[in-house]
């Protein structure tokens, strides 16, 4: 059952705060959400799941995002997830900033103690993607999703494993090879221990040259910040895109010049995020 935290005039629609008690991440989890105009009459309207980066919750994205007079322009939900289960109780799950609280990486983790509880994959794919659809004014059969950094990568991710659930995807700075850089290394050791094959499943790279052909015909969005102080470590965009050209998967990604790793950067081309999730979701 959900409980509605907090609800708050916005462009004509309500972006509310929700509560629920998670069966699969057996905790009580957070998510925010943007109802366009659109819906107030009850009719089911096209939604965006928004994946969000290391650190954030489920408010970063309404707050910083910017996003909310777009989305009601295009008639277009919001969804907004928290970034990981809190207060799970595993020791050392606040020591570090890029694992454990703010930083479940979207995946389904297997090793002891993080299995019990750090389940994301199947909390948005199953459980939070069924709460919407069922309990909001949401047209399931007209879901997109993107995301930011780590959400970058969960957006990619979950997308190229359920096209049939999202219809559409892009992605702002994605970590876009994670079992080549010292974040993921990090995060699917610890997650999901040291057999590297395992990893495969969590990262849009592989998963795009396992694929082997276009997941998404009508093109998937990228945009990269060229002044982005993570790109050469930790985002590796030019892998991804090699896998989407050998694969014959369309790909737009756009590089920018001076442009950081911040919300800042997220805002200047969250017009274009939109338009292209609302053209493939035919929101207009």
């Amino acid at each position: 059952m959900l409980e509605l935290i907090s609800e708050h005039r916005c462009f004509g629609g309500a972006q509310r705060f929700y509560r629920h008690t998670s069966s699969v991440i057996g905790l009580p989890m957070r998510f925010s959400v943007f109802v366009p105009p659109q819906a107030r009459d009850g009719r089911a309207v096209p939604a965006l799941f928004y994946l969000a980066g290391l650190t954030s919750t489920e408010e970063t994205f309404m707050i910083k995002g910017g996003a909310q007079w777009l989305a009601a322009e295009h008639g277009v939900a919001l969804i907004a997830p928290d970034t990981s289960p809190r207060g799970a109780g595993v020791a050392g799950e606040s020591d570090a900033w890029d694992f454990g609280v703010g930083a479940g990486f979207y995946l389904d983790a297997t090793q002891a103690p993080w299995s019990t509880h750090y389940r994301m994959y199947s909390y948005i794919v199953d459980e939070l993607y069924r709460l919407v659809t069922t309990s909001l004014p949401v047209d399931a059969e007209r879901i997109g999703i993107f995301g930011h950094s780590m959400g970058g990568h969960g957006a990619l991710t979950i997308a190229l494993r359920n096209p049939g659930k999202f219809r559409s995807v892009s992605a702002f700075a994605p970590i876009a090879a994670p079992m080549q850089c010292p974040w993921g290394e990090k995060a699917f050791t610890g997650y999901l221990g040291t057999d590297r094959e395992t990893w495969r499943q969590y990262d849009a790279s592989e998963l795009m040259a396992k694929a082997g052909q276009a997941v998404f015909p009508g093109g998937i969005l990228v945009d990269q910040g060229l002044s982005d102080q993570f790109l050469q470590a930790q985002l590796h965009p030019d892998i991804f895109e090699r896998a989407c050209r050998q694969a014959g998967q369309p790909l737009n990604l756009r590089r920018h010049e001076g442009y950081d790793h911040g919300y800042y950067f997220i805002q200047t081309f969250m017009a274009d995020h939109l338009s292209h999730h609302a053209e493939h979701l035919r929101a207009y």
